[in-house]
C-alpha cells in the first residue's frame, strides 16, 4: 500500500521561517520500523545536550513506541513531561484513491535540573540506579 499526504497544494520545496526553523531542529519523529528503540532514546539524550526542550512525534503504529521512548527518559530523570497533543492526520491511500485518518502523537519534553549530572555520570561509566 503506497500513501502519500494529502494536500491542497503541488509539491514544492519546503521553506522554513525562524520560528519553523528552530522547532525541526529540537523535534525527532520516530518511526516504528526504521530504528531501534534505543537509536531514539540516545539520539533524545544528545538532543537534549543541545536544547532545552524536544519533541517526540509519531503517526499510527509507532505512537506506542513513543510513549515508551517519553517513559525512560522520564523514569531515569533526564526529562520532565511538559505536554502531550493527540490529532489525526488525513493520509492519501494512492492505490485506493481515498483518504486515511492516521492518529499522531506529539509530546514535549523538558530537561530536568539534574540532566547535566545524569548525563556526565552516564559519560563516566557509572550508572546510578534508584
Amino acid at each position: 500500500m503506497t500513501m502519500a499526504m494529502a494536500s491542497s497544494s503541488p509539491a514544492s520545496p519546503i521553506k522554513q521561517t525562524n520560528n519553523n526553523d528552530n522547532l525541526k531542529k529540537n523535534r525527532i519523529q520516530v518511526s516504528n520500523t526504521k530504528k531501534p528503540l534505543f537509536f531514539y532514546v540516545n539520539l533524545a539524550k544528545r538532543y537534549l545536550q543541545q536544547h532545552k526542550e524536544i519533541e517526540l512525534s509519531a503517526l499510527g503504529m509507532a505512537i506506542t513506541t513513543v510513549v515508551t521512548i517519553a517513559e525512560i527518559l522520564k523514569n531515569n530523570g533526564f526529562v520532565t513531561e511538559k505536554s502531550i497533543v493527540t490529532s489525526t492526520v488525513g493520509m492519501k491511500d494512492v492505490a485506493k484513491g481515498r483518504v486515511i485518518h492516521k492518529a499522531r502523537i506529539e509530546i514535549v519534553l523538558e530537561k530536568s535540573e539534574k540532566f547535566d549530572s545524569l548525563i556526565a555520570a552516564t559519560a563516566n561509566g557509572k550508572v546510578e540506579k534508584k
